[in-house]
């Protein structure tokens, strides 16, 4: 991973700055983040440690976090310990990705107590540790370490606590050129490979920065350009940046030079970095793990009514039989002279076949011709009842195939409050219980906050994210002359242009948000519907989120991250030029 050694030092010198600070409020949004409120040298800043097994991380933050109504045990212990502590000292444990946090702070008598928070980054073994360091034991942490799980280390509370097993490698901000030059198998291949075996801190990444430097891979060559690297580490003068290719994506706190067909981004700090790396790719990881269910519970709903489907076009064909049912009543209304109580059969001609086919119609015996009569009048009635029922069944069926499709495509980009909205709108439509308890009192009404960008001539995109965005975009925020956009007969989201006038490249943009927040997202020349909000209605009893509209126009376009990422990125700027 690229939050090596070098990453971390770089990290947490600029959290030096917290030494000093009080611990304001310490929060966990989600079992494997803490984030902790920081009041040092007159300003409240967030940090944010993070075990998540994907992107584990640590650094200062600006990102808002949905807490848990109720606080989980770690979160309370953690409070319990060093909410209202001194962080006296913020240290990285040689070149690892160990970070101690040590606190001052009181205990129930009022006495002074020392706790350490150990921050762990070690990819799907990383946690974070709350530690009484005169006793070296643990209170308890993030993630427990059984003795099933590993035999070496426990992390269990009441345990001694042991560091991660030592790598043995060098320091690289302590070798010489004749240590290094010895520590590496001129004959053995791939040097960058060889510099992540040999020296703590270096990743894959930046040994591939370092080779590329030295050019030739000569001795003197790859020493030059390792001490070059290490010595600016070793003086704090970073140049944190994220560079994205068509490949991946990639950040480091030294310049990523050998990345050539890559777009880069600087930052003043390698927390500003982080948040801008790890952001997007932690929240949809987290809102993954989060409304697992509830995709699954949609997913369900859908295949149900599929399922539904097919034994209700069976049902229909079966009841196409209606047609006969009548042909039998009519024949024997005009045959009734003939026919008497204890026939089987009546054989009659088919007056609506042209060749004169016999028709044989069975009878019941025991009933009169006029009881036979009626019974195949009843029997053709109720087929050509349940027809109409069934159709109506069927399109019930398949429109709730569409609103289902929907809510799946605003789960994939739904935020953990967008979620939450599409899961009180299930709720409302009776597909789940809800998690509200019963009151006399009316809910207060929340405005939905809408996802926001901004175009290239500076004109202002809103985007519903759910139904209840979508609602509310369309139907109570959008004026009249604004244009609406939407995928053509593709579930997605609602588009708005704030604007009467509409430039031919901000249409065309707004139209690649909306074909991006569909469910084409990954296809080519995908066809968007666009007209005025006047043209657009809501049909009375129709499912959120549900319009028809008229007087459309279609541009296909296709969806385009990037662009999506600068239009927000717009948006951004254009809020801190007005404040």
């Amino acid at each position: 991973m690229a939050f090596d050694g070098i990453v971390t030092r770089a990290v947490v010198r600029e959290l030096q700055k917290l030494a000093g600070g009080r611990i304001a409020k310490i929060h966990q949004p989600h079992h494997s983040d803490i984030v902790m409120q920081i009041r040092a040298q007159g300003e409240t800043v967030k940090l944010l440690l993070s075990a998540n097994p994907t992107y584990p991380r640590l650094h200062v933050t600006t990102e808002e976090f949905t807490n848990p109504q109720e606080a989980p045990m770690f979160c309370m212990l953690l409070r319990k310990h060093c909410e209202g502590g001194l962080i006296e000292a913020i240290e990285q444990v040689d070149m690892e990705r160990i970070v101690h946090i040590d606190i001052r702070t009181r205990d129930e008598l009022g006495d002074t107590a020392r706790r350490r928070i150990v921050m762990e980054i070690m990819g799907k073994h990383s946690n974070i540790i709350l530690l009484d360091p005169s006793s070296n034991t643990i209170l308890d942490s993030a993630v427990h370490v059984t003795p099933a799980i590993s035999q070496y280390r426990q992390v269990l509370p009441g345990r001694p606590y042991v560091s991660p097993p030592s790598q043995e490698k060098r320091d690289p901000l302590a070798v010489t050129e004749q240590a290094f030059i010895t520590a590496i198998n001129w004959n053995g291949g791939r040097l960058d490979r060889q510099l992540v075996d040999a020296f703590t801190g270096i990743s894959p990444l930046l040994a591939k920065e370092i080779v590329h430097r030295a050019g030739l891979p000569t001795r003197e060559a790859m020493w030059h350009a390792f001490a070059s690297v290490m010595e600016a580490v070793r003086q704090h003068r970073y140049a944190p940046m994220i560079a994205e290719s068509r490949e991946k994506t990639q950040f480091h706190v030294v310049e990523l030079t050998h990345l050539t067909d890559a777009a880069t981004t600087s930052f003043s700090t390698a927390s500003e970095c982080l948040q801008a790396y790890y952001a997007v790719k932690a929240q949809r990881d987290t809102v993954k793990q989060k409304v697992h269910d509830l995709i699954r519970f949609v997913t369900s709903e859908r295949n149900k009514n599929e399922k539904k489907i097919e034994k209700l076009e069976q049902t229909l064909a079966e009841a196409k039989d209606a047609e006969i049912f009548r042909l039998y009543g009519e024949l024997i209304t005009a045959h009734m002279h003939q026919l008497k109580r204890g026939d089987t059969v009546l054989e009659a001609v088919n007056w609506y076949d042209e060749a004169g086919s016999t028709v044989t119609i069975p009878l019941d015996p025991l009933k009169t011709p006029s009881e036979n009569l009626q019974a195949y009048y009843k029997r053709y009635n109720k087929a050509k009842n349940s027809l109409q029922i069934v159709e109506e069944q069927i399109r019930q069926a398949r429109e709730e195939i569409v609103y289902l499709d929907g809510l799946l495509v605003q789960l994939e980009h739904a935020s953990l409050q967008e979620a939450e909205e599409i899961r009180e709108e299930l709720a409302e439509q009776g597909y789940v219980r809800s998690r509200q308890k019963r009151t006399n009192k009316k809910k207060k009404d929340v405005r939905p906050e809408l996802d926001a960008y901004t175009s290239s001539d500076g004109t202002e995109i809103l985007v519903g994210k759910n139904n209840k965005q979508n609602d509310y975009l369309t139907n109570k925020l959008a004026a009249p002359h604004d244009t609406w956009l939407h995928t053509k007969d593709i579930p997605g989201s609602h588009v708005v242009i704030r604007s009467r006038q509409v430039s031919e490249q901000t249409l065309r943009e707004a139209a690649v948000l909306a074909a991006y927040y569909s469910k084409a997202q990954h296809g080519n020349q995908v066809p968007v519907d666009y007209t005025l909000v006047k043209y657009v209605k809501k049909p009375s009893g129709a499912k959120p989120g549900f319009v028809i509209y008229e007087q459309q126009r279609t541009l296909y376009v296709t969806p385009d991250e990037a662009l999506v990422r600068r239009l927000k990125a717009n948006n951004r700027a254009a809020h801190s030029e007005t404040r």
